[in-house]
């Protein structure tokens, strides 16, 4: 088809446009193609049914709508969508105006703390203002130009207000560069008023022919190469750290062969789980606070720590405390350069999978070899935590329910090649960043820049919809899924299949398990009655029928006791066409094995409870004696 002139115009409503624009962009990398947003989910009302549902009505063909149950759960979906496919392709949200846009905002900064591409579509007020303040308008005394979508504007990495239709011709633009910049990318929110979604413009033809967006690979800057493999040849105990931006540079080839060619073993954080996707003898599994002990022992004494993709948060340096080695060097690899100059490290700018390779090539040139003593020390952490696995977690404990690391042992066990478990908040992402297996295929999404809960049930069917063979399983505690299980409706309607496994511990344990290391007492965590002499929520656990409740939004739903009636309920859900629900008892005050890394979480500094004076002394002196500054 020949390019259209540059004369030509098609008159579209700005809705119209908007609609015809999405359907032909794509996103490039290392020569391939796909579409960068090839759907659109959202819930209608008189915000955005009039504008952009006609639209989607009318030219939408290419842009096929889901409805969802919940606005923030769209926006989930859509990081889920986002995460699978590597940050190549993302999904398009709109919601009405006022509380429908308000819904959003906890995704959105999901979205943007994750460095994941969304797009958001929220309605907004009326730009012409002849109507006054339309229903769900805010009116603010000084600032008339200012409405609820304003929420979106720090957790956005763009944001816009459409308020001509003239104007999509340059804010377009803009919003797939962000969505498609590795350094930029997060959430990108377009405010839609309510009227200019219908009003008409004589859009040029050429805005609506198909355009690619390349995602380029930043090269290493060959200095800091050099720079870096300085530090490689000094240091005796260097590690890496993999973060998220390990699976976005899809590196994994290029990780293993920098551990295996120089001895060095590789930690990983939430976002890294399951960067070396192989079994490796230098693989550390989880890093950091609910990581593995053998992780945390190796590199609080390691002299060189390489992060790679990671943004070196609190929960993976142990709030600045687990780098104890008296002269730890730092070096770097991040496309963004304000996370590749934090901890004062080398910082080397660039896509990850680019950083190893010339790393790698550099380094051997330069005859780094491996530190054989070291290898064998990290040998030995890691087959004392897997006897430590072996003997306080597989082993049941008389009298007990199955403890959570059983139920994660036997799902992990039932888990194949291209079964992904996704997770994000409370207990169990804690659990899997520890103890899950990522060989033989099995994947690991672990959402915890944000850990929202509510985010696992909606993130599965942007799983499902990015992987349509394989497993999903969710696997979620009972606090997070009374949170949030009404998309088990939309799974329902889509025939998005997805498996969700509820830990029912009777509440949110792991916070009542930091609440007594920082308090002393329990208050306020468990699902208890409220008990009539002390007037608080100490009483009989309550009685939720999780089971029914799935059952009523079309999912099979099974109620197990026990790793092996668990591992059964996933091979009949294996089997299913329908979306699974699985109710697991576990007991409610058992915890894995710590990781050994302290967390910045105080106890209070006045009080007149003697066990909370003694654990605010014992946080002083952790604080003192392990808490540093790097740079």
């Amino acid at each position: 088809m020949s390019r259209s002139s540059r004369s030509e115009t098609v008159r579209l409503t700005m809705a119209q446009a908007l609609v015809r624009y999405l359907q032909v962009q794509s996103s490039e990398r290392d020569g391939q193609t796909r579409r960068l947003i090839p759907a659109i989910f959202g819930i209608f009302g008189h915000g955005n049914v009039a504008g952009l549902g006609q639209a989607l009505l009318e030219y939408g063909e290419d842009l096929p709508y889901y409805q969802p149950c919940n606005e923030q759960s769209m926006v989930h979906t859509a990081i889920g969508y986002a995460r699978a496919n590597h940050r190549l392709a993302t999904l398009a949200c709109t919601s009405s105006i006022g509380p429908g846009a308000t819904n959003m905002v906890t995704g959105a900064a999901t979205a943007t703390i994750n460095r994941l591409p969304v797009l958001l579509l929220p309605a907004d007020y009326y730009a012409t203002r002849h109507q006054g303040p339309v229903l769900q308008q805010l009116e603010h005394p000084v600032s008339a130009d200012v409405s609820v979508n304003d929420c979106f504007r720090p957790i956005s990495r763009f944001f816009d207000r459409i308020s001509r239709p003239e104007q999509l011709l340059t804010a377009l633009p803009e919003a797939m560069r962000v969505l498609t910049d590795p350094v930029e990318t997060g959430a990108v929110t377009l405010a839609l008023p309510q009227d200019v979604q219908a009003h008409a413009h004589d859009y040029p033809a050429h805005f609506f022919e198909p355009r690619e967006w390349r995602i380029e690979r930043r090269l290493p800057e060959p200095r800091r190469i050099e720079e870096a493999v300085t530090l490689l040849r000094q240091a005796t105990r260097p590690v890496v750290i993999a973060g998220g931006g390990v699976h976005y540079a899809e590196a994994w080839t290029e990780l293993e062969a920098f551990s295996e060619a120089f001895g060095i073993p590789v930690g990983e954080t939430f976002a890294g789980k399951g960067a070396i996707r192989n079994r490796s003898a230098l693989s550390l599994g989880g890093f950091g606070i609910t990581g593995t002990p053998a992780a945390a022992k190796i590199v609080s004494q390691s002299d060189l720590v390489i992060a790679i993709g990671t943004r070196l948060t609190d929960f993976t340096t142990g709030s600045h405390s687990v780098f104890q080695h008296p002269e730890v060097k730092f070096v770097s690899i991040n496309v963004c350069g304000h996370d590749a100059h934090k901890l004062g490290a080398l910082p080397i700018v660039a896509d990850a999978r680019e950083a190893l390779r010339a790393l790698t090539a550099a380094a051997r040139s330069a005859g780094v070899a491996p530190n054989r003593e070291y290898v064998e020390e990290v040998a030995a952490a890691k087959a004392e935590w897997e006897r430590q696995v072996r003997d306080e977690v597989d082993r049941p404990v008389p009298g007990e329910a199955m403890s959570q690391g059983q139920l994660v042992r036997a799902l992990n066990a039932e888990a194949r090649e291209g079964d992904t478990v996704i997770a994000a908040a409370g207990g169990p992402p804690g659990d899997l960043h520890k103890l899950w297996d990522v060989s033989g295929g099995r994947v690991c999404h672990l959402e915890f820049g944000y850990s929202c809960m509510g985010y696992e049930i909606p993130a599965g069917l942007g799983v499902r919809m990015a992987q349509p063979t394989g497993e999903v399983y969710v696997f979620v505690g009972d606090g997070t899924y009374l949170m949030n299980p009404t998309e088990l409706v939309t799974a329902a309607q889509e025939e998005l299949k997805i498996t969700v496994v509820i830990a029912e511990n009777h509440g949110y344990q792991v916070i009542r398990q930091l609440q007594m290391n920082r308090v002393g007492h329990s208050f306020g965590s468990e699902f208890r009655a409220r008990d009539r002499a002390t007037k608080r929520l100490e009483g009989e656990y309550l009685t939720i029928d999780f089971a029914r409740n799935a059952g009523s939004m079309g999912a099979r739903a099974f109620t197990v006791a026990t790793p092996e009636g668990l591992r059964s309920a996933l091979r009949q859900a294996r089997e299913e066409k329908r979306t699974c629900v699985i109710v697991a008892e576990v007991e409610k005050h058992r915890y894995l094995p710590g990781s050994g890394v302290w967390w910045d979480v105080a106890a209070a500094e006045t009080t007149a409870d003697p066990e909370t004076q003694k654990l605010r002394a014992e946080y002083e002196e952790n604080r003192r004696r392990l808490q540093r500054f790097y740079y």
